[in-house]
């Protein structure tokens, strides 16, 4: 028996991460938050999109490994990691796959003026994030943001707010 691996889909300040941390308290599972580990792994470097390109690119393998493991223990995983491409809801679900394990996209489908609103509260409750917690990067990162689409054979449930 293996767990279930969740993970979000959600535009900036839609909410990923609160709903991340509710769910794994609902579900009794793991949470991994590529923010914590970024953070703890990389502090200080990442200060623009490349930077986080860079390395996010190089946790991924050790947390997809790690998060199999987790998964073959029979315990749930909630990952706190965008799944606002193709791309990365591919890769998402591929550790699932690999493990042998099911999965479910929660799709946090919010307009981008409450977005927006919930970034600027971010702002000041984190104001180490307001560097890039702002609405032209928002604007900048929301031009790749993909809706999931039935053809890619995920489990959504949609949120609405």
């Amino acid at each position: 028996m293996t767990g279930k691996l969740v993970f979000f889909c959600g535009k900036m300040g839609a909410g990923k991460s609160t709903k991340s941390k509710q769910v794994a308290i609902d579900r009794n599972a793991v949470l991994i938050s590529e923010d914590e580990w970024l953070a703890a792994l990389y502090p200080g470097k990442i200060a623009t999109l490349k930077d986080y390109v860079t390395y996010s690119s190089l946790l991924k393998p050790v947390v997809r490994e790690h998060v199999k493991r987790i998964l073959l223990t029979g315990t749930n995983v909630v990952m706190d990691f965008p799944a606002n491409t193709q791309t990365q809801r591919a890769w998402l679900s591929s550790i699932a796959s690999e493990a042998g394990a099911e999965h479910e996209l929660i799709y946090l489908q919010v307009g981008n003026e409450q977005c927006l609103k919930q970034l600027a509260q971010r702002r000041i409750e984190q104001p180490e994030r307001a560097a890039f917690d702002t609405e032209e990067v928002f604007n900048h990162i929301t031009q790749y943001f993909e809706e999931p689409r039935k053809y890619e054979g995920l489990n959504v449930v949609v949120v609405s707010t």
